[in-house]
C-alpha cells in the first residue's frame, strides 16, 4: 500500500532567509501552537452546547484540533495567515514582501499539506471540517452551528457484542 506522504514534494528553501531574528521566532511560535484563541473560542461555544470532543488526537493526518471519535468528524481551526485564506490575494501581497519568494512556497505548502490532510482522513471515513479563525473569532455561534448541523447528519455506529 503507498503511503500518502510518498508523493509529497517540499519546496526548496535554499538561499533564503527570514527577514528578522524575531520574525523567525514569531514564526516558529506560531505554527505549532495549539489551543489558540479560535480553537478556545469554537471549543467553549460547542462545549456550551452540550458537545464533547477530543483535542489533538495522536496519529490522525493533520493532527485536528477537535474530534469527535464517534462521529468519525474533526475540525481544523485555520490560521488565516499560515493556511491561506485568499489565497491569490494573499500570495501576491507576499510576493511583494521581503522573501517574497520564501513565504509564497510557505504558504503554498501548507496549503497543499491541508489539502493531502483532507484526503487522507477521508480516506479512512473521516469528516473534515475547516473553519477560518477570523470567522469563529467574529461569529463563534455561525461557527458551532455549521459543526452541529454536520454532526447531526453523522450516526455514530453502533456497538456490538
Amino acid at each position: 500500500m503507498k503511503s500518502h506522504h510518498s508523493t509529497r514534494t517540499t519546496p526548496s528553501f535554499a538561499g533564503l532567509h527570514p527577514a528578522s531574528k524575531s520574525a523567525s521566532a514569531a514564526a516558529r511560535g506560531a505554527s505549532a501552537k495549539t489551543n489558540t484563541r479560535c480553537e478556545l473560542v469554537l471549543r467553549r461555544e460547542l462545549w456550551r452546547r452540550g458537545f464533547r470532543y477530543r483535542l489533538h488526537v495522536p496519529g490522525l493526518p493533520g493532527r485536528p484540533d477537535i474530534v469527535f471519535p464517534r462521529h468519525h468528524l474533526v475540525v481544523f481551526c485555520d490560521g488565516d495567515f499560515w493556511h491561506g485564506r485568499d489565497l491569490e490575494g494573499r500570495l501576491a501581497k507576499l510576493a511583494k514582501g521581503h522573501n517574497g519568494s520564501y513565504w509564497v512556497a510557505k504558504v503554498q505548502r501548507n496549503v497543499a499539506r491541508d489539502r493531502d490532510n483532507d484526503r487522507a482522513l477521508e480516506a479512512d471515513g473521516w469528516v473534515v471540517v475547516r473553519v477560518w479563525e477570523t470567522d469563529v473569532v467574529r461569529a463563534p455561534g455561525e461557527s458551532a452551528d455549521r459543526v452541529a448541523e454536520i454532526l447531526a447528519t453523522l450516526t455514530p455506529p453502533r456497538a456490538t457484542g
